[in-house]
């Protein structure tokens, strides 16, 4: 698959994205070549492999799930603007 600089400024001015002449032929560049890279991958043959959720044969280990620092809340309040029944109190930004 190619792509023409045409094409990209149309999706430069979609995402509301300036170049400049150098910087077009460029970004053009890439974009092709990433392209490319994908018509590669195409090609190849994947029909006998069986789909992974993941490269690497690996389990997560699970830590348990227990509480292993106090509650700090009143320390941090105290230097809180604004508090109030425990909970912090800030501007009101929507109305």
């Amino acid at each position: 698959m190619s792509i023409d600089s045409k094409e990209i400024e149309k999706l430069a001015d979609l995402a509301r994205l300036k170049f400049d002449q150098e910087q077009l032929g460029e970004v053009t560049d890439r974009i092709a070549s990433v392209l490319d890279f994908i018509d590669q991958l195409h090609q190849t043959e994947t029909q006998a492999i069986e789909p992974m959720a993941h490269p690497m044969d690996a389990v997560q280990r699970l830590r348990a799930d227990k509480v292993t620092e106090s509650n700090q809340r009143e320390k941090y309040q105290q230097v809180a603007p604004a508090t109030e029944n425990g909970l912090y109190l800030v501007p009101k930004v929507i109305e």
